[in-house]
Parts: structure tokens; sequence; C-alpha cells
């Protein structure tokens, strides 16, 4: 993606712990690049950089990494990789020295820091479709940044500053969705101009991925009317996706799946225990994982096959599920049926003769038959992750389904998850003294 351009001092001096001040005649200030439409769409263009590549520093790497390894979605194949293999062992090993921890906090944080940084001053961007582009662009990957400390701590900082104060991780949910609501809000009023579309990186829908987010982290904070109204505006036929080509590489193919080193799926039933594993006949499978690999070949394929394999922003399958869940939260069964069985005969491309089943524009289909079981909630909302597990495989949400859902956790017979929450790194407790104490497990 050669529109990645990311401004490396600007990225970092929002988050420098050092109050001396040195001057970098080849560098910028933030005060400079964020002051015309020009800086700022810059600036957004180096958020996708900082989330999306990087490989094993990136926070895309690094959720991916932590939801799976600590659920036996993803197994080690070489313990040398000595970060990656104590996520897989979980418990006391994942340790707030542990650099996956490390890196998927401190560039997450990054990420947000500087979206909020082009969030006060968008203003500056006098043109409003152009505006418009930026305030929903920028909110997204603060939602993003946001969504995922959620999905492994307990808390985080939602400003940046010394000393920052922590928040409930449902705070920092709410958060990312009330300015995902105002963003919507404004890119509905002005759509973004086409000088906008021109100079950002292309591939992300920000009408579709702005709803998307916000019914994704309603439902993980529990309002699910939310959840249920914001799925239903996504269309599901649109695409949104981060792109990336030789120079700015898939991080997880770059990583680990287009290698023997890193890790891979534990297993064709996708590391689900025995009563959930997927039915033998379910199309989702060769499109996740090789059942047969070569001596060299990774297990996993889905999204991560190439330097340049685009990855989603989110699935439309997603949506669905997030419907599905939210409607059997409620207790409205039928309705929560009605959306599970979309996911359930979704194909993975149009069928001859054809139906009247959802094709996926990713290619991500069971062509199962509908759901037949009992209509009570427990085993209802057991079906719904059984299917988030299939249908959002290597994505990173393992970890957080995982609690939501109340599968068994650490400690007790038949544990599915490692941990529940990861302790807090050792660079934010030697410089925030209001972190808090680390979760036990």
């Amino acid at each position: 993606m050669k529109k990645f351009i990311a401004i490396t001092a600007v990225l970092s001096l929002t988050l420098s712990a050092c109050n001396k001040e040195y001057t970098n005649p080849s560098t910028t200030t933030p005060e400079l690049v964020v002051r015309d439409s020009d800086g700022l769409i810059t600036l957004c263009n180096g958020l996708q950089a900082r989330y999306t590549t990087g490989g094993f520093v990136s926070v895309l790497y690094n959720r991916v990494a932590l939801g799976g390894l600590s659920t036996n979605e993803l197994s080690i194949l070489n313990v040398g990789n000595i970060e990656e293999f104590n996520i897989s062992l979980g418990a006391g090993n994942a340790n707030n020295a542990n650099g996956v921890l490390r890196n998927l906090w401190t560039q997450a944080n990054l990420v947000k820091a500087n979206a909020d940084l082009v969030l006060r001053n968008a203003n500056n961007a006098l043109v409003p479709g152009t505006r418009s582009g930026i305030v929903a662009y920028a909110s997204i990957f603060r939602a993003l940044a946001l969504g995922d400390l959620a999905l492994f701590f307990e808390q985080a900082p939602l400003v940046t500053g010394e000393n920052a104060p922590f928040v409930d991780r449902t705070t920092l949910l709410r958060s990312a969705v009330t300015q995902l609501e105002a963003a919507a809000t404004q890119l509905a009023a002005n759509p973004a101009s086409a000088d906008f579309t021109a100079r950002i990186a292309p591939g992300i829908d920000l009408p579709n991925t702005l709803q998307a987010l916000i019914a994704r982290y309603s439902l993980e904070a529990g309002d699910y009317d939310k959840a249920i109204a914001a799925a239903g505006r996504v269309d599901l036929t649109r695409r949104s996706v981060f792109n990336f080509d030789d120079n700015t590489r898939n991080p997880l193919f770059e990583t680990s799946f287009g290698n023997k080193n890193v890790f891979e799926p534990t297993n064709v039933s996708l590391g689900l225990p025995a009563a959930l594993a997927p039915d033998p006949a379910d199309r989702r499978l060769p499109f996740y994982v090789r059942a047969a690999p070569t001596a060299t070949q990774n297990r996993g394929t889905g999204f991560y096959t190439a330097n340049s394999a685009p990855i989603p922003v989110y699935l439309p399958g997603e949506m669905l599920l997030i419907r599905a869940e939210a409607y059997a939260r409620k207790s409205d069964l039928p309705n929560a049926v009605t959306e599970l069985n979309r996911v359930l005969t979704k194909t993975p491309a149009t069928t001859t003769p054809p139906t009247t089943a959802l094709v996926d524009p990713f290619g991500v289909g069971a062509a199962l038959p509908p759901y037949a079981g009992p209509l009570t909630t427990d085993v209802v909302l057991l079906e719904i992750y059984r299917n988030r597990q299939i249908e959002l495989a290597f994505q990173g949400f393992r970890l957080s389904d995982s609690r939501r859902f109340g599968r068994p956790g650490p400690g007790t017979p038949a544990a599915e998850r490692n941990r529940t929450f990861y302790p807090y790194p050792r660079v934010e407790r030697e410089n925030n003294t209001a972190t808090p104490a680390d979760p036990s497990i």
C-alpha cells in the first residue's frame, strides 16, 4: 500500500515519557501535521499502518496470537518463540514482561492516542466531506484500538497523559461506540469527498464499518438493542478490508501462516472440544484449514495466504451472529434462530441452480441445513458460540467469546482458556502509578 505514509515522529511523540525537548530538523511536530487536511489524511494513513503492518509488532498480529494461543485455537510450532510459547502455556507464564502483551498494549495505545489527536483537530479540514471522512477513519481506528484492549485487559487508560487513570473495559467499549455514532451521523450528513477518497489507503468501507464496529462493541458491552440495530444497517454484500502488498505485508502471513516456525491452527476442528466440533460437511473448514498440509505448509489458510492477501475489518457472518446472540440474550429465540440460519445456510459462492441463501462476498459459507435443535436459550446460545468460532476463526475473538459465553476457564475441568484476563505490561506499570493490580489469571 503506497499510501501508508507513517509519520513515525508524530506517532511516537504523543506517548513519549521523556520531558526533554530536542528538535530533529528532519521530522515534523504534531501541531504542524494536524493544521490542515493534508497532514490529517497522512496521519490517518499512519494509523492504519501502525495497526496492521510491522509483522510481530502490529496490533493485528498480536490480537490474533493472544486470542488463539490462549484458547487452543492455535498451537506453537517452535518453543524458541518464547513470548508466544508462554502465552500458550497461560497462567503465570504469561506475565507482565511478555513481548506479545507489551506490543499489543503499546501499539494499541499509540493508535488510540493518535486517533484522538486527529479527532481533536479535524475541524482544520475545511471541506465538510473531507472532514467527515477524516473523522470516520480516525474513529474506526480509535474504536479498534479500544476494542482490542478490552479483549484482553480488565481496564486501560482512556486518555493520554502522565499517570493516566484507568477505566473498566465496558467504559472503553462505550466510549468507542459513542465516537463511532457521532462519526456515522457526520458522514451521513456529508459523505466522504473525492479528495479524501483519493488520498486515503483504499479498502475500508466507511459507512458500513462504522455500523459494524458499533454492533461489535455494543454486543460486548451488553447493549443488545443497539447491537441488533447497528448490525442490521450493515450491507452484507460489501467488503471492507485492510489491504496489503509486498512492501506493507499481511502480518499474519508474513510472521506465521506463511511458514512452519511460529504457530498454526491446532487441528482441522479449529481446536474446539469434541462437543463443539464442526460438522465435517461445513464448507468453512476447507476455507480456513488444510486437511493434509505438506511438510512445509502451515495448516492455516483463510485470510492469511499471501503477503498481499487482504484481511477483513469485519465479516458479514459476524453481523448475523451478533444479531443472533443479542436476540438470544433477550430471550427472543425465534429471531435468534432466524439469524443463525442465515449463517448456517450461507454459501461461499453462487450456486447452480440458485438458492435463497446468502452468498458470502469473502467466500466464507457453511452451506449447511438450518438449525434443528431444541428452542431453548442455552442450546441456541451454544450453537451460536460454535458458529462464532468457525465463522470468525483466527481473528482474535475467541478469548473474549469464551468469557462472555461462560465457557470453562482456567483451573476448572476441561478448561477452554488458559487465562481470563492478562496482566498489565511492565512498561505501563513502571511509567504509570495509576496502573491497577494485575488479575490473578
